[in-house]
């Protein structure tokens, strides 16, 4: 290598470490510090660490039971989403069919929506006084089929996107090879196409396993006080109990576990990005033929329509009980009994929190990935790629208190300000941008940043012309996911969000926590409302999607 190569070379790392300076500052003082603060206070006692609580806390039989539960529900919800999901990845990978960019919308809405919402709308459904219960005296609430049904609706687009998004671009020719060779079309894809999903399925698996064993909403409402994950133990433990100390062992065992799953689901990614030859998908898509291929798009059609958009109905429908838009109307008046405001401003608040979080998740996110977008990048690079991840599973509920707690002194004192909570919510986007504009960057032919190096363009002008035109598009969808998952962060946001400045998670998971049908019919309001802006989000984010748009 030649001494100018050498310098160029370590320009270009000096340069990804600039770039990527801001994202780490970010992570370590509003992720590592807050979560670093609130395990400290539980575990320190006048200053000398009390590491022996980890023992006690684990020989606790209650502590137990809760990591058997929570670990026993994620793997059966995860088995069940990909039972459920999977043909539903096939047909949109394989299947060409009217509507087919709407249905894809449709079916990421449920995971956009606040598991709050999630939670409210299976209440509507299978709850007391719900359609099941109205039907056939049914209810399945406080029971464990409640919430693997919601894990199954929360979780079916991840599968549906992340596998039938690599199925998409599988040469479909090498099953009809295996095929003209005389296999079956079981074995044929057993052999052929199951081997190349495998990386696809199992990042999917794990992402579903993550999502399902720190879930918090979803567990609070549907689950009752028979159940307990440990995202909502940790919250009855902060806030109920006022154990620390048992809070903080809880926050470092799901930590090590999410941890593992990340690690695993790094892996995956890499194996799927470096191992298989792809193809435009526009050419793998055609229409069904014959009545099997059909009946399967009936099938998954079928399915959507009873998991995915009848508990969105039932919502829309409760939310209209009372005569004249009754509830709607509700939510404009201060009854001074679950806000200082009136309900109605917790949309606002959210719209507002919501586009100050996702300018931050954007920034962060996009310095981020320009940083990562090398492959040949450090060990210090690549590992926080996988860090960046990390505030998708470790307890929200630890990360809100913690900002409570670690934010409280100057220069960041920032308990009063309105900041905070959108600093909350950019934790969450941020891995959805990455993901999102880093395998576009990745896919730029390195060629033409050289080119343009070459005819002396500097590296903000080589960004500026020639990435920026091929990444703008996947900007803004890695804009529209933060914005959507912004919208609905409840578990961090519900310890920090001011009584007089609600947003509309919280606001239904106050209105839904006190007595009376008018409470009731405004948390189911206030659902359908939140419902609408991200289903009108996702379906924008179709019409700008291309099949390279990121992960997501």
């Amino acid at each position: 290598m030649t001494e100018a190569a050498v310098r160029k070379d370590r320009r270009g790392s000096a340069a990804r470490l600039g770039l990527i300076a801001v994202p780490v500052a970010f992570f370590a003082v509003f992720f590592a510090y807050p979560v670093a603060a609130i395990v400290a206070r539980g575990l320190k006692v006048d200053g000398v660490w009390q590491f022996g609580r980890l023992g006690e806390v684990l020989a606790q039989s209650d502590v137990r039971h809760v990591l058997w539960f929570t670990t026993w529900q994620a793997v059966v919800s995860t088995a069940l989403t990909l039972l459920v999901a999977l043909p539903g990845a096939y047909v949109f990978a394989r299947f060409d069919f009217r509507g087919k960019q709407v249905l894809r919308a449709v079916v990421t809405v449920p995971f956009v929506l606040p598991t709050v919402v999630v939670g409210t709308a299976f209440l509507a459904l299978v709850g007391r006084g719900g359609l099941l219960d109205e039907l056939w005296g049914v209810r399945l609430d406080t029971t464990v089929w409640a919430i693997l049904l919601a894990h199954v609706f929360f979780n079916y687009a991840v599968v549906v996107r992340t596998v039938g998004g690599l199925w998409a671009q599988l040469d479909p020719r090498q099953e009809e090879a295996a095929r003209m060779l005389g296999a079956s079309p079981l074995r044929a894809w057993r052999q052929v196409t199951l081997p190349a999903l495998a990386p696809a399925v199992a990042a999917a698996a794990l992402m579903v396993f993550l999502f399902t064993f720190t879930s918090f909403g979803v567990v609070q409402i549907l689950g009752g006080p028979t159940f307990s994950t440990l995202e909502v133990e940790i919250y009855r433990q902060t806030s109920e109990i006022f154990d620390l100390s048992t809070a903080a062992v809880l926050t470092l065992i799901q930590f090590v576990a999410v941890g593992a799953i990340l690690a695993l689901h790094a892996w995956t990614v890499r194996r799927r990005e470096s191992a298989l030859r792809l193809v435009d998908p526009s050419a793998t898509a055609r229409r069904p033929r014959g009545t099997g291929q059909w009946a399967l798009l009936g099938g998954v059609l079928g399915t959507v329509v009873v998991l995915l958009l009848l508990p969105l109905a039932v919502l829309v429908q409760r939310s209209l009980d009372a005569p004249g838009f009754g509830y709607y109307r509700a939510l404009t008046r201060d009854d001074g009994g679950v806000f200082l405001v009136a309900p109605i401003e917790a949309i606002g608040n959210s719209l507002e929190y919501a586009v100050a979080a996702t300018a931050i998740a954007v920034v962060i996110g996009g310095l981020a990935s320009v940083a990562l977008t090398r492959r040949d990048a450090g060990r210090f690079v690549r590992g926080f790629d996988a860090l960046l991840m990390l505030p998708l599973g470790v307890s929200a509920v630890t990360v809100g208190f913690g900002f409570l707690i670690a934010l409280d002194e100057p220069p960041l004192d920032l308990r009063a300000s309105w900041i905070l909570v959108p600093l909350a919510q950019a934790l969450v986007g941020v891995p959805f941008v990455v993901r999102t504009m880093l395998p576009v960057l990745r896919a730029v032919d390195v060629r033409l940043r050289e080119a343009a190096s070459v005819l002396g363009a500097s590296p903000w002008r080589v960004w500026r012309e020639v990435d920026l035109p091929m990444v703008r598009r996947a900007m803004l969808i890695a804009a529209g996911f933060a914005f959507a998952v912004s919208l609905g962060e409840f578990g961090a946001t519900v310890f920090i969000a001011r009584p007089d400045n609600p947003t509309l998670p919280v606001a239904v998971a106050r209105l839904l926590g006190r007595p009376g049908e008018l409470n009731y019919g405004q948390a189911m309001a206030l659902s359908t409302i939140l419902m609408v802006v991200c289903a009108v989000a996702l379906l924008v984010l179709e019409r700008l999607r291309t099949d390279r748009s990121g992960e997501f």
